[in-house]
């Protein structure tokens, strides 16, 4: 169809050559199965991206030449078959090949779930969700290596864009979940999004109500985990589906003045913060703390005569609403969640300490709340200054090294971090003589405090012995 960009594209890769290929092709030709591999792995060739996942389809039943396959293959290749779906799984090495027979599919509106008949290639074609996904290449013998590219997916590759096969408000209304996946591609591979596909996403957004928590997060995970996930954030917004999938941060948009006081756009902030800690870390769930470190800000935005825009205890409120945004999502209501909690309620604190003396008491107490995590509250909080001043961006910086070394001065000396009081609570109440009691819980705090103040060494002999004046001037004496 566009010979040629596909003459200059064609077999720009070696990757054919692979063993497996080969034995893919003589197997298909032994069985008279015309066989193709499609998809993710052809595109990745061009795009020169590492993929392991091959997608083969087969005129014809493809489980059928997934059992072939695998005989050939040996012990070492593992073969799942799902009847139902017409697919057959092969573990080889490091690879995962997906065959299945081509197919054409309908869908009901209600559902993501298509009716599946078999099809052409052509078929198989048609149904994929975007040209650069819709490549093929014939595995064949006689035709090994020959590039089917019905939709101009070469074109669409060399232009980086990102474009749908068929009419893109069909192919989004049957199966909704490809519009999370149109912006997942265009923030992964930077491409992008051709004009009609782009209107179709909006036209379409009421489609998500069909698709699950679950899938939405998956497509959203990767679009975090991606080398600068704000792309995909700013794509969402602008085709109105942010407000959909994530109403909190679809709030902090946009800037509010009042007797010519304005405050920064936090929506605009919070993206580059997250892109920020994504030059430094690939933890997904310090991205996604990133993304939520300021969620409180509408809930508690004021406006002082004196003093402007104020966000008082915002670290506090987002914290409060991470768990209802993870029950809604279906985030892990596990580690993973208290993880972004603990860094969306601290990440105020270290800022704290530059703008005021770094004493040792309250560095102390930041390593204890913070624990194994204060390396990446720091990470966030030098995420955090996105001031366009030079120098106030310079000063904060440098202060925020000043904490670093005095964080690390601090943990050498009182070994603070995740620190369990020295007298543990069945101590005192063996001491003296005590069921579980309010009074316990009393003395472990105040020689908690004693310590982090730095009133008592973290040492056993000193904790002992505030121990034993606490609990005389609560009017206990030690069991003889």
């Amino acid at each position: 169809m566009f010979p040629e960009i596909s003459k200059k594209y064609f077999m720009t890769q070696d990757s054919l050559q692979a063993p497996v290929f080969h034995l893919i092709s003589s197997t298909a030709d032994e069985m008279g199965l015309d066989c193709y591999v499609i998809g993710g792995w052809v595109r990745d060739q061009y795009l020169h991206r590492p993929s392991n996942d091959i997608d083969v389809v087969v005129i014809g039943s493809g489980i059928e030449l997934a059992k072939a396959l695998k005989n050939k293959l040996g012990k070492s290749a593992h073969l799942s078959v799902f009847k139902n779906f017409g697919t057959a799984q092969i573990k080889y090495k490091d690879l995962e090949i997906e065959i299945v027979g081509a197919r054409k599919e309908s869908y009901d509106r209600n559902s993501r779930k298509p009716i599946v008949e078999d099809g052409t290639l052509e078929d198989d074609q048609n149904r994929r969700d975007f040209t650069i996904n819709a490549m093929a290449f014939c595995l064949n013998g006689d035709r090994f290596g020959q590039l089917q590219d019905p939709f101009g997916g070469i074109r669409d590759l060399e232009y980086r864009i990102i474009r749908t096969p068929l009419d893109p408000s069909i192919t989004f209304c049957d199966d909704p979940l490809r519009i999370l996946r149109c912006v997942r591609f265009a923030t992964q591979l930077r491409f992008n999004i051709e004009e009609r596909t782009f209107e179709a996403l909006s036209k379409n957004r009421d489609r998500l109500a069909i698709v699950s928590p679950e899938r939405i997060l998956e497509e959203l995970n990767k679009i975090m985990a991606s080398p600068t996930p704000s792309i995909g954030f700013y794509l969402l917004d602008k085709a109105q589906l942010l407000e959909l999938i994530l109403p909190e941060l679809h709030r902090l948009k946009g800037v509010d003045v009042r007797n010519g006081k304005g405050h920064k756009d936090i929506f605009v902030h919070t993206l580059q913060v997250v892109d920020n800690v994504a030059k430094k870390s690939d933890d997904l769930w310090l991205r996604w703390a990133a993304l939520f470190h300021d969620i409180g800000k509408f809930p508690t935005k004021r406006f002082d005569e004196k003093t402007g825009w104020t966000f008082h205890n915002h670290n506090f409120i987002g914290e409060k609403m991470i768990p209802g945004i993870f029950k809604r999502m279906k985030f892990p209501l596990n580690e993973k969640m208290r993880y972004v909690q603990k860094i969306v309620n601290l990440h105020m604190r270290p800022i704290a300490l530059v703008e005021e003396e770094i004493t040792d008491s309250a560095v102390r107490r930041l390593l204890f709340e913070a624990g194994d995590d204060i390396e990446d509250l720091m990470l966030l909080c030098e995420a955090d200054i996105t001031s366009r001043n030079e120098e106030k961006v310079k000063r904060y910086t440098q202060n925020l090294q000043e904490v670093r070394q005095k964080l690390k001065d601090i943990e050498q000396k009182d070994h603070v971090r995740n620190f369990q009081p020295p007298v543990s609570g069945n101590e005192i109440m063996e001491t003296f003589g005590l069921a579980p009691c309010q009074e316990i819980g009393q003395i472990k705090s105040v020689i908690k405090d004693a310590i982090l103040d730095g009133k008592i060494p973290n040492e056993y002999e000193a904790a002992r012995q505030l121990m034993l004046e606490t609990a005389a001037k609560l009017g206990l004496s030690p069991v003889k």
